[in-house]
């Protein structure tokens, strides 16, 4: 089974979570995402006037699986990489900027929401959100062991019987 290349929990994720927030209010987007370049949404805020969110998953596959075209594109062009990509349409725009090399900061936003404004608050935002998935890396896993899950075990047959 594929899993996420990143685990974002605990300090990390309330940390990264009021990073995305305050993108979210100093932008004017609809909705802004953390994906992993596995395409699996790792945090996600949306505005509280936006109408329901497409399906997140299936945004966050669709961006990574673009990221690694885009990245194909620009090794055959000589570049190291691209680091950001604008898909804009009549009545909305989708933004993508790299957060180092493990993920994709992805915001969807209405023409009424100026392109500029979203970068230079996106770049910020990408140079602390970096900073919170190097910390991450070396973190291990938290191991749950025998005893826990025999507590957890017990616990539940005495709830549900």
């Amino acid at each position: 089974m594929i899993e996420p290349s990143l685990a974002l929990y605990g300090e990390a994720f309330a940390r990264v979570d009021q990073q995305l927030e305050e993108l979210l209010e100093q932008t004017g987007v609809r909705y802004c995402l953390l994906v992993d370049r596995k395409g699996f949404v790792l945090s996600h805020k949306e505005a509280l006037w936006a109408p329901r969110p497409p399906a997140l998953d299936s945004v966050a596959t669709l961006v990574a699986s673009n990221a690694a075209a885009t990245a194909a594109l620009a090794n055959m062009l000589g570049e190291r990489t691209f680091s950001e990509q604008t898909h804009q349409g009549e009545n909305g725009t989708l933004y993508v900027e790299s957060v180092g090399g493990d993920a994709l900061l992805t915001l969807i936003f209405d023409a009424s929401v100026a392109l500029g404004k979203v970068k230079v608050y996106t770049r910020k935002s990408i140079e602390k959100l970096a900073v919170i998935l190097d910390e991450i890396k070396d973190i291990p896993e938290p191991q749950l062991s025998n005893d826990f899950s025999a507590g957890a075990t017990a616990l539940l047959d005495d709830l549900l019987g």
